[in-house]
């Protein structure tokens, strides 16, 4: 984990991880460490619980599920949580963000998201969703309920983060393991949160507030998010363009109305931080409102990473074929670190 410094932020953020992928990914933002943030897992399943770090467990539907998971159903997860919607409510008053985290198409992060979202946004906290879409060989099944559970959240929350794991298995040979390819999932999902939360805890050169953060993602529907890393001379611009390239989320930066972007560094200059922000503004709307902030990280040295959230996009389109797969490669090394998962050796 990078040595970054950490000053308390007057914003209340809470993580709320749905579910066996949802409290998998809480669990794994809570070993790196992320500052700053309250961690929360929910789940049916009570053995599955019980090895969750978070700081605060909350078993959905006690009598509806006796702790036993609700096998799929995610009809089953949604009576859950509501069975458990005080405890819900409970756990997220005094937020003022709130993540909600969850692997679409299974049965407790599924059914239990839509209503998470809903008691967090009607409390007041900016709520922003982050949740993955299924591998295509989980079945036609987990993916139609993955879709509906999608639709339900998205009006659910401010901005909607969706991951395609399918976009993960495009760089996967026939070495690649289930296990791993889940891991996968795991860290992208941490990233999301990461890339929002630490423009507010970690304080900066130039720094970000909440009202920042608001300003951006405050009923903006679908978001994009990346990462883009650089080295050398010109590393600002290259981890601006690396992140441009969209290499793993569902829509386009194209014609984006707002813009957040973090710079993290050990000894960034004003000349890269301009030269970065202006790759970004001549991709985005011309009228976009851009912010951003620029963290000192010493442990990066001469490396460059730049994490982007873009958001009230004019026209919303995905990115397929040839030219993504070479792109998603460039974004799984630009998540290595020395602490984080190998890219395997292919890449």
């Amino acid at each position: 984990m990078s040595k970054t410094s950490y000053v308390p932020s007057p914003a209340k953020i809470k993580v709320i991880g749905l579910g066996g992928a949802g409290c998998n990914a809480v669990t794994h933002m809570v070993r790196e460490q992320i500052k700053g943030i309250e961690f929360i897992a929910m789940n049916t399943d009570a053995q599955h619980l019980e090895i969750s770090e978070a700081a605060l467990r909350i078993q959905l539907g006690e009598r509806t599920t006796r702790g036993l998971g609700v096998g799929g159903d995610h009809i089953l997860g949604q009576k859950a949580a509501e069975e458990s919607r005080n405890e819900i409510i409970h756990a997220i008053t005094g937020a003022d963000m709130v993540f909600v985290t969850a692997g679409m198409g299974g049965g407790t992060g599924t059914g239990s998201a839509a209503i998470v979202a809903e008691i967090a946004k009607r409390s007041g906290a900016l709520t922003i969703g982050v949740v993955t879409r299924p591998f295509s060989f989980e079945g036609v099944h987990r993916n139609k309920v993955a879709k509906k559970g999608i639709m339900n959240l998205m009006s659910r929350v401010d901005t909607l983060i969706i991951i395609p794991n399918d976009r993960l298995l495009n760089l996967c040979d026939k070495k690649t393991s289930v296990d791993y390819a889940f891991k996968l999932a795991d860290e992208v999902l941490f990233h999301g949160v990461q890339a929002i939360s630490e423009v507010i805890t970690v304080p900066g050169l130039i720094n970000l507030d909440f009202a920042d953060v608001r300003a951006i993602m405050k009923d903006a529907g679908p978001a994009w998010m990346s990462i883009g890393r650089g080295s050398g001379q010109h590393r600002a611009v290259d981890a601006a363009r690396q992140a441009l390239a969209s290499p793993l989320l569902d829509v386009s930066v194209e014609g984006a109305k707002g813009v957040l972007f973090n710079i993290a560094g050990n000894d960034l200059t004003l000349f890269e931080v301009n030269n970065a922000a202006e790759v970004i503004r001549k991709i985005v709307h011309p009228q976009a409102n851009v912010i951003f902030g620029v963290v000192l990280d010493s442990d990066m040295g001469n490396e460059v990473r730049l994490t982007l959230i873009a958001t009230g996009f004019t026209s919303v389109k995905e990115m397929t074929g040839a030219d993504n797969a070479k792109e998603l490669e460039h974004f799984l090394k630009s998540l290595k670190t020395d602490d984080e998962l190998d890219v395997p050796s292919f890449l």
